[in-house]
């Protein structure tokens, strides 16, 4: 099949080299052409706009950063509507939104491909670059059932599963965004699990395996663990994407009457870890020196409190 890739991050650029090696035709496209070039060798092709990714294929598939990368290639590359994604996208043609995006977004473009006459579907995925490069991401999708089932042969080389949440692809980037929430909740618990047991001299990678192994048996915990005791060399998601994230889930949830306490509790530490310097470490990570900094401070409150 002809795809049109655009956005070639950590995540995007595993993603197009797994279409290529399906054997599809893949037409990249990225801000930095740089990015772009490194898999020309890969035997895809390179466009200098948005609009020439879309021309070139009958499905374009997208993992730009945010809401507002989103804005200007979508809409007006460079300020120009010419050059942007949805002017060039044919009827009939197919969006498949990889990215983490706004629920209000979402409607939007739900509503835009539908003006056009275009084909949406919504799929976010879970898992850090390695887990992508490896084809092993778990997909949330939604659109419609059409829709779906023409994405899927595209999804399938990039999991190990996809799950379909309805036919509104606002749900698909509700449900990711939820996920995200939970693993962001995850990561603190452990967090300060973690300042816990060294208080009490116990070794965090002791109290991690007696604990997962008594009460979840789960790899995610494992593996976030692991993350935030043994820091990567270099980032997978960072703190600055984490808080990005949480807002967009905030404003859904406020959208819907909700509010979410814990949300918001957690928004404080991340806005907190940005003053401080921490948005470009790594999510698991710069929790973790978030807890231990503020246990750290805490303690030295106490301390100054029992001096006077």
């Amino acid at each position: 099949m002809r795809i049109g890739f655009l956005g070639l991050g950590k995540m995007g650029a595993p993603m197009a080299k797994r279409l290529l090696g399906a054997r599809h035709e893949v037409t990249v496209w990225n801000r930095n052409r740089e990015k772009a070039e490194a898999l020309a060798a890969e035997g895809a092709e390179i466009a200098d706009t948005p609009a020439e990714a879309a021309r070139a294929g009958d499905v374009v598939m997208t993992t730009l950063f945010d809401d507002a990368a989103h804005e200007e290639v979508l809409f007006g590359w460079k300020g120009l509507p010419e050059n942007g994604l949805l002017s060039a996208l044919r009827p009939g043609a197919l969006h498949i939104s990889l990215s983490t995006i706004s629920v209000a977004l979402s409607e939007r473009l739900t509503e835009e491909h539908a003006r056009r006459g275009q084909a949406f579907v919504a799929a976010p995925v879970f898992g850090r670059p390695n887990v992508a490069k490896e084809g092993k991401l778990w997909i949330a999708a939604a659109g419609r059932d059409e829709a779906v089932a023409r994405a899927r042969p595209l999804l399938e080389p990039l999991s190990r599963g996809i799950s379909v949440v309805g036919e509104q692809p606002r749900q698909a980037h509700a449900l990711k965004l939820g996920g995200n929430f939970l693993i962001s909740a995850m990561i603190h618990s452990l967090s300060e699990s973690f300042v816990y047991a060294e208080a009490q001299g116990i070794a965090p990678e002791v109290f991690l395996e007696t604990v997962n192994s008594a009460l979840f048996q789960s790899p995610f915990y494992a593996a976030y663990g692991q993350v935030m005791l043994h820091p990567p060399e270099h980032p997978g998601a960072t703190m600055e994407l984490g808080a990005k994230d949480l807002r967009l889930l905030r404003e859904a949830a406020k959208s819907r009457g909700i509010r979410m306490s814990l949300a918001d509790d957690l928004a404080e530490i991340f806005a907190e870890a940005g003053r401080e310097g921490l948005g470009g470490e790594d999510w698991a990570v710069g929790q973790y020196r978030m807890a231990q900094r503020r246990s750290a401070a805490d303690r030295e409150t106490e301390d100054a409190a029992q001096r006077i």
